[in-house]
């Protein structure tokens, strides 16, 4: 890969998505795109991987019910059992339709903590850090395309602006 990029600015959504396409289709790798709001089939016209966050939110849940379980079996069985509401404690299995929205409640914390926990990990973003978006006008009206250069310059600048590109720029890659 070369150290340089190619950002083509967009004034549009729809322009930028047939630019992603025609660019990928002429087998041009696209580092990054930024938007100033997501745009509803933009990971797919780039050819990213799908996500398996889903399968990291199912077992945050599993692990919340667990704990949940576990919590309740010590702390109303095992610990200090109490009579509550003429409510046997005996077992956790006889008093397990009244723990159903503790089991709830646990599991749903549990993934959504731990799931902007993992997002905020996974995407870097750390307190205090510096913002990587290329131009200040991505967070308004403006979209960003970078393109990896390799080969031809003026080539691949006339081919961009061919895709609806409104500014071009050739940056070093941070």
């Amino acid at each position: 890969m070369s150290s340089k990029v190619i950002q083509a600015m967009y004034n549009d959504d729809d322009i930028l998505m047939s630019a992603v396409k025609e660019t990928r289709a002429a087998h041009h790798h696209i580092e990054e795109v930024y938007t100033p709001f997501p745009v509803h089939g933009l990971d797919k016209a780039m050819g990213l991987a799908p996500t398996r966050i889903a399968i990291t939110a199912f077992m945050y849940g599993l692990t919340g019910l667990a704990v949940s379980i576990w919590m309740m079996n010590y702390i109303m069985i095992e610990d200090w059992p109490q009579n509550i509401g003429g409510k046997p404690s005996f077992s956790y299995i006889e008093n397990m339709p009244a723990f159903v929205p503790i089991m709830f409640e646990m599991t749903v914390f549990f993934a959504a903590h731990l799931m902007v926990i993992t997002f905020y990990m996974r995407s870097k973003l750390w307190p205090f850090k510096k913002a990587e978006n290329p131009d200040p006008r991505t967070t308004d009206d403006m979209f960003v395309m970078e393109v990896a250069l390799e080969g031809d310059e003026k080539e691949l600048t006339s081919f961009l602006e061919k895709t609806g590109a409104v500014e071009i720029k050739i940056t070093e890659k941070h």
